[in-house]
């Protein structure tokens, strides 16, 4: 079961059937996969996305929330811990669609999942892989209390890209201003 988060203008809930075109629209902008894809996604890779984000919470018992907005009900983004298969280690990502850029929304969806990973996981850090080019995402794991860290070679099926990554550990959460 996903568990449900409420943040003062969002909800993180489960993934819904109903999702569906509001994310294939998302993910087949080139602003918003530019740093996640490298390219858009078709209708088809968009069901197989949010598929493989469903199916990540039976397998590991954690992901991505979709991201509702409280105001209009609006499905705006994903945020929540990832970590198939291969991946280089668990990682906190956030996206959201184009319209929602700049609202703090990203900062406040990814420290609702952030603060739910250290309150309900026995973990000792938490990283963002981040493209180096993607200075707003770079942002938002800074007001997370997040840390740049090396940057790393990483590969995905046939795609090798860097990534910097951003870390904190619990300890630095625990420390963090307003704290959970």
């Amino acid at each position: 079961m996903v568990p449900r988060i409420e943040t003062e203008r969002l909800i993180l809930r489960e993934w819904r059937a109903g999702d569906f075109d509001a994310f294939a629209e998302m993910m087949a902008n080139p602003d918003v996969t530019r740093y996640v894809t490298g390219a858009p996604l078709s209708r088809d890779d968009s069901w197989r996305s949010m598929a493989m984000m469903i199916g990540h919470w039976g397998l590991r018992g954690y992901g991505n929330w979709a991201i509702e907005r409280k105001m209009d009900g609006a499905f705006i983004g994903r945020a929540g811990l990832w970590n198939p298969a291969g991946w280089l280690r668990l990682e906190l990502g956030w996206l959201l669609g184009r319209p929602y850029w700049g609202q703090g929304y990203a900062t406040e969806a990814a420290r609702a999942a952030l603060d739910r990973a250290f309150l309900d996981m026995p973990l000792e850090s938490v990283a963002s892989l981040i493209d180096p080019a993607n200075a707003p995402s770079q942002a938002v794991a800074r007001r997370l209390g997040e840390t740049r860290g090396p940057l790393q070679e990483f590969s995905v099926g046939p795609r090798s890209f860097s990534v910097e990554v951003w870390s904190i550990t619990r300890e630095a959460w625990r420390k963090r201003p307003g704290a959970a």
